[in-house]
């Protein structure tokens, strides 16, 4: 199945808005601004990792996104002044993170998973038609 990167862009643009405004908006639920911004990362990271391997299957995007996501939260246990200066910055901050947590790593596969039940779902309902 050869995915439409427009499409898929798309998504990721929404995907990251989403993810931005679970860690701005005060008056979520205590529950949804700890955990919502970590699945949307994992969201992210899987419709970026369908953007690029957009012929591959489902499966094999799955793995690369959890084992991406899955070494960049145990990056986090490596301190070093130069990559604690990247993390400093927004960008840094925002794709490497400060510290491990295991919270981090399931919500990681919640997102990648929800990514890969909706694309399976989208992709029976087009080999229907």
């Amino acid at each position: 199945m050869r995915r439409n990167r427009v499409v898929y862009l798309i998504l990721i643009i929404i995907v990251m808005i989403l993810g931005l405004l679970s860690r701005k908006l005060d008056n979520l639920p205590v529950i949804v601004s700890l955990y919502a911004g970590d699945i949307l990362w994992a969201l992210m990271v899987f419709l970026i990792v369908d953007f690029v391997f957009n012929n591959k299957p489902i499966l094999f995007n799955i793995s690369i996104a959890i084992i991406f996501s899955y070494g960049i939260e145990i990056s986090q246990l490596y301190h070093a002044p130069w990559i604690d200066s990247i993390r400093n910055t927004t960008l840094g901050g925002l794709i490497l993170g400060f510290g491990f947590l295991w919270s981090d790593l399931i919500c990681y596969t919640i997102g990648i998973f929800i990514g890969g039940i909706i694309e399976s779902i989208f992709k029976r309902i087009n080999t229907k038609r």
